[in-house]
């Protein structure tokens, strides 16, 4: 069973949003997903109500509850999926060793044009979530075209 975690800051937004898609995306492989942040400050709510209802929109079905990282992280995981160059610079900072699995997700857009972060929905309107489905779902799916590769 390969397994991955998607990690933004306060892990309501992005990352669940990931988790989401990938698991949607992996269901009948031996492939799963779990999302965390970087900070407490939302530990045990819920996602934002608008990534649920961007995932919903999209026939994704969402269902977490936030976490915050820990560096057993590394060990647990074979990919860690930083959402921009801040929670991979904090995550970075938590390995006592090697962080070869950890990337940023953005890494596997083909769209990215060296844009590797995805952007923070949390202060905007609902297009700001449909954008950032959209950037997480084109990642994921080169991000599943990668891991199939390495097995």
């Amino acid at each position: 069973m390969t397994k991955v975690l998607f990690v933004c800051l306060g892990n309501i937004c992005r990352s669940p949003l990931g988790e989401a898609i990938f698991n949607h995306k992996v269901k009948g492989l031996s492939m799963e997903a779990d999302s965390a942040g970087t900070a407490a400050y939302h530990v045990g709510e819920n996602p934002d109500h608008r990534s649920i209802e961007v995932a919903r929109a999209h026939g994704v079905p969402i269902s977490h509850k936030a976490r915050k990282f820990v560096a057993e992280d590394f060990d647990r995981f074979d990919y860690i999926l930083a959402m921009d160059r801040n929670n991979f610079r904090d995550m970075k900072a938590l390995a006592a060793g090697s962080a070869k699995n950890l990337y940023l997700l953005r890494g596997f857009d083909p769209e990215a044009d060296g844009d590797l972060d995805v952007p923070d929905p949390y202060y905007g309107g609902y297009d700001g979530f449909e954008n950032v489905f959209q950037m997480v779902s084109r990642s994921v799916d080169q991000l599943i075209a990668h891991i199939e590769t390495q097995k």
